[in-house]
C-alpha cells in the first residue's frame, strides 16, 4: 500500500510561475450576527479520550454543514436536540435559523457520547447522527423551497458504538432506493498493545427500501463492511451509486469484515522479486538530461517513433506499443531536443530542460522501468557533501566546522507527511484497492464540495501552492483532475500557527482559513485592479493584484463551523453564527 501505482498529473495551464504575493487589503468586509436561542451542540473529549485520533476525529470536528444543493443555506445541532437551517438571501434582513428536525433528548444519557453530525445525502435527503450510536436517515423534501418542510424519518436504528457520519450517497437502481453512508469510529483495540490502545475504524453502511406484494416500503441495513486502519483519514469519500470508495490517510487501511464475516487478508508477497533488466538508463545534469533506450537491433531512422512536447514524451517502434510514454517530471524544450542511433540497437535522446532548477527524481511519472546512471563527478560531489555526517569523529565543537543538522531549525512548512500517506480507491466488488497514490511530500489542506453531483473535492500543498483535485472515477486513466490552483497558499497556511479550520469558494473565487479564536484569513484569486499601480523595483505597470483580507469577530468563544460559499463565509460559535459577506455576484 505504500507504494506508488499512480502520479496525480498537474495542469501546468493553471500553474502561475509569475505569481509574486498577496497584498494585505483594508477592505471593510461586512460582518453580520446571529445570535442563537441555545448554544451549539459542543461535546468535550473525556479522560479516557486521550489519543491524537480523538483529537483529529472529533476535537477538530466542523460543527457547520453547507448545503451544496441549495447556495447560502448552512445546518447545525444545537444542544437541544434541534438541526437548524440557516438560508440567507438577504443579508440586511436575516432571521433567526428554524428546526427542521429534533433529536430525542434521551440519545444525551450516553457515556461515550461524541458530537451529533450531519451528511446532506441528496437534493431531499440527508443522514444524521444523534452522536450515541444512532443512525437516521431523513426524507427532507427540496430544502430550497419556502415551505419550511419539517424531516420525516424513514431510517432509524441503534449501530452499536458511537460514531460520526464522514460522508453519504444517494442512487436508485432498477426500482430499489439505496443510500451508502461512512461512518468513523476509534475503538478500543485489544491488538494493540505497543501504541495508544485504540484503532480506527471505519463502517460503510448500505440501507435500501425493499416492498413485498401489498407492503408498504421499509428502509432497512442491506450490507455493512468495516475497514481498519491506524489513523484517521484527511478524506473519506464514497462513489455515487457505491461503486467504491476513496480515502487519503496517513496509515493503509484494509477491509476486515463484511456482514460480520471476517475478509480473507492476501498472503503477504515474498520479498524477493525476480529482477528484469531496465529498459533504459538515463543521466542528467542541472541544464539537459540523457536517456538511452534499448531498441530492436538493426532499427532505421524510419522505423522509430517519437514524440516530445513540453511535458509529455512517446518513443517506441512503428507497428508496436510504445517503449516509453508518459508524462515528463518537468517542461522540456521539444526545439532544443533531439535523437540519434547508437549502434543499430539503441535510441539516444538529448532533452533540454526549460531552466536550470533541481535534479529530477524520476525521468517519467509513475515509470520505474528505467535505471538512473549517476556520473562520477556527481557521485563523487554527493560523496563529499555528506562526509560530515558519516564521519567517524565525534564533532565536539560543533561550531568550528559543519554543525549537524538541528531539525528544531526547520520551520513547520518544512514539515511532510509520513512516507505511506496515500490516496487510495477501493473497488466496491473486491474490496481492494485499484489505484494508490503517494502523498508523501503533499500535505492535505482541506475538502471541498465543488459540485454536489460528483465527488468531494480534496485540496493537497504542491511545492507552496495549493491544488485542488477532482475525483474522477469513471476515469480509470486520470481518476484526480488538477482544476484550480490557489497560489503560494501551501506555504501561507503553514505559517498560521493557530489553524483550525481550512475552506473554499466552490468556484474557487477564493481561500479562507481561521484561527481558533475570533480571526480568519481570505486570500483572493488574482484579479484585475482599477486604478493603475506600478512596480517600483521592475519599473513595470501591475495588471493584476491577489488580495489578502483579515476579518475579526466580536466573539471571544472557539470556532467550531467554518464554511464558504460563493458570495459569504458563514462561521459558528457557542453561541453565535457569524455570515461574512465576501463577494458581490
Amino acid at each position: 500500500m505504500t507504494a506508488s501505482n499512480y502520479s496525480l498529473k498537474v495542469n501546468r495551464d493553471l500553474l502561475d510561475p509569475n505569481f509574486e504575493s498577496y497584498r494585505l487589503s483594508l477592505d471593510a468586509i461586512p460582518t453580520y450576527n446571529i445570535e442563537l436561542d441555545a448554544a451549539v451542540e459542543e461535546v468535550k473529549l473525556k479522560d479516557t479520550q486521550y489519543t491524537l485520533e480523538h483529537m483529529r476525529a472529533f476535537g477538530m470536528y466542523n460543527y457547520l454543514h453547507l448545503d451544496p444543493w441549495y447556495e447560502d443555506s448552512v445546518y447545525f445541532v444545537d444542544c437541544k436536540g434541534r438541526v437548524l437551517n440557516l438560508t440567507v438571501t438577504l443579508d440586511t434582513a436575516l432571521g433567526k435559523p428554524r428546526e427542521v428536525y429534533r433529536v430525542t433528548v434521551e440519545s444525551s444519557q450516553c457515556e461515550d457520547r461524541l458530537c451529533a453530525s450531519l451528511s446532506l445525502t441528496s437534493a431531499t435527503w440527508a443522514a444524521l447522527s444523534d452522536g450515541s450510536g444512532r443512525l437516521y436517515l431523513l426524507r427532507t423534501g427540496k430544502r430550497g423551497d419556502s415551505s419550511h418542510m419539517k424531516w420525516e424519518p424513514l431510517f432509524n436504528e441503534d449501530l452499536g458504538e458511537s460514531f460520526t457520519i464522514l460522508h453519504s450517497v444517494s442512487h436508485v437502481q432498477a426500482g430499489v432506493h439505496s443510500m451508502e453512508v461512512l461512518l468513523l469510529r476509534v475503538q478500543k483495540d485489544p491488538e494493540e498493545t505497543k501504541g495508544s490502545g485504540y484503532s480506527v475504524s471505519l463502517e460503510w453502511i448500505t440501507v435500501a427500501n425493499t416492498a413485498g406484494q401489498g407492503q408498504e416500503k421499509k428502509y432497512e441495513v442491506k450490507k455493512r463492511r468495516v475497514l481498519r486502519g491506524k489513523s484517521v483519514p484527511h478524506y473519506a469519500a464514497l462513489e455515487p451509486k457505491g461503486k467504491g470508495l476513496m480515502l487519503a490517510s496517513e496509515k493503509p487501511f484494509v477491509f476486515t469484515h463484511v456482514d460480520g464475516r471476517p475478509v480473507e487478508q492476501p498472503e503477504p508477497e515474498p520479498m524477493e522479486v525476480e529482477k528484469t533488466d531496465p529498459i533504459y538508463f538515463w543521466q542528467q545534469t542541472t541544464e539537459d538530461i540523457t536517456l538511452c533506450v534499448r531498441m530492436p537491433e538493426g532499427i532505421t531512422k524510419e522505423g522509430v517513433q517519437f514524440r516530445l512536447t513540453a511535458d509529455n514524451v512517446t518513443i517506441g517502434v512503428q507497428g508496436f506499443p510504445p517503449l516509453l510514454e508518459g508524462q515528463l517530471f518537468a517542461s522540456v524544450d521539444p526545439e532544443a531536443s533531439a535523437w540519434i542511433i547508437k549502434d543499430h540497437k539503441s535510441l539516444e535522446v538529448t532533452l533540454q530542460k526549460r531552466g536550470e532548477g533541481p535534479m529530477w527524481p524520476e525521468l517519467v511519472m509513475g515509470d520505474k522501468r528505467g535505471e538512473y546512471v549517476m556520473s562520477d563527478e556527481q557521485a563523487a560531489l554527493i560523496h563529499e557533501r555528506l562526509t560530515h555526517l558519516t564521519s567517524e569523529d565525534l564533532n565536539g565543537n560543533p561550531d568550528r566546522d559543519k554543525p549537524p543538522c538541528n531539525s528544531q531549525e526547520l520551520e513547520d512548512c518544512d514539515g511532510f507527511p509520513e512516507d505511506s500517506f496515500s490516496l487510495t480507491h477501493f473497488d466496491e466488488q473486491s474490496l481492494k484497492p485499484t489505484q494508490v497514490v503517494n502523498l508523501g511530500s503533499h500535505q492535505y489542506l482541506f475538502t471541498v464540495d465543488a459540485n454536489p453531483s460528483e465527488m468531494p473535492c480534496l485540496c493537497l500543498r504542491h511545492d507552496v501552492d495549493a491544488l485542488v483535485w477532482q475525483p474522477r472515477p469513471d476515469q480509470p486513466g486520470n481518476m484526480w483532475e488538477h482544476i484550480a490552483t490557489f497560489n503560494a497558499l501551501g506555504y501561507v497556511q503553514a505559517s498560521k500557527r493557530d489553524k483550525k479550520f481550512a475552506t473554499c469558494a466552490p468556484n474557487f473565487s477564493y481561500a479562507s482559513l481561521c484561527e481558533c479564536l475570533r480571526r480568519a484569513f481570505i486570500y483572493r484569486q488574482p484579479s484585475p485592479v482599477e486604478t493603475v499601480l506600478f512596480n517600483r523595483k521592475q519599473g513595470r505597470q501591475v495588471g493584476q493584484v491577489a488580495k489578502q483580507q483579515v476579518a475579526s469577530l466580536d466573539s471571544d468563544k472557539p470556532i467550531l463551523g467554518f464554511r464558504a460559499t460563493n458570495e459569504r463565509l458563514y462561521i459558528l460559535t457557542s453561541s453565535n453564527l457569524f455570515v461574512l459577506k465576501v463577494n458581490n455576484n
